[in-house]
């Protein structure tokens, strides 16, 4: 079972209007339904609960992998200046690791500029290093710059999709594609 961890952190803005909790959770909310197609189970954090709770969740629910979503902003004297993804792993997790590299490999094949798709080991990061289950945590782009906020805006599905296919080839399991009923999205159908 995956457990997913978008963001909590609803302070975090966007400067051009909504925030990391927003904006992170709908990319879970994409990579739902890649999932339930591959029959991969999951869970999910508490939108409402505290960081330590959604951890704990992890921990006692039997967690196989557990995956933060977030994204980045520059420290102050940066602010709009940096680009790309980090994505966090425990430099002493095998399985961390292994998936974080998976996750780096299709990650950049979204990613405008693949080079700045980064791995960094960590033991500092919390949801790195008070999980039971390897866990990664990726920074999908810097919010704070004007490029990679409006990339994340536009790319919602698409990097809901590759954290799906990821976790699928992490559990080597096929991945599959949802059927959706793109019909009951037509704007004819609104009234």
């Amino acid at each position: 079972m995956v457990y997913l961890s978008p963001s909590l952190q609803e302070y975090n803005t966007y400067p051009n209007g909504g925030n990391e909790e927003y904006y992170m959770n709908l990319v879970a909310d994409a990579a739902q339904p890649y999932l339930e197609a591959s029959g991969i189970e999951f869970k999910r954090n508490n939108i409402n609960g505290t960081l330590s709770e959604a951890i704990r969740d992890s921990n006692t629910g039997g967690s196989d992998l557990h995956v933060a979503i977030h994204s980045n902003a520059a420290p102050e004297n940066l602010k709009g200046q940096l680009s790309g993804t980090d994505i966090y792993y425990n430099p002493i997790s095998v399985n961390g690791l292994k998936f974080a590299k998976i996750l780096q490999k299709n990650y950049k094949t979204i990613y405008p500029n693949p080079d700045k798709v980064n791995l960094m080991p960590t033991t500092t990061l919390a949801e790195i290093r008070r999980t039971v289950a390897p866990a990664v945590l990726i920074e999908t782009a810097y919010h704070d710059n004007a490029n990679d906020e409006q990339w994340i805006k536009d790319n919602i599905d698409n990097i809901g999709r590759v954290i799906a296919e990821s976790i699928a080839e992490y559990f080597n399991v096929p991945f599959v594609e949802p059927i959706i009923n793109k019909s009951s999205y037509s704007a004819d159908n609104i009234e």
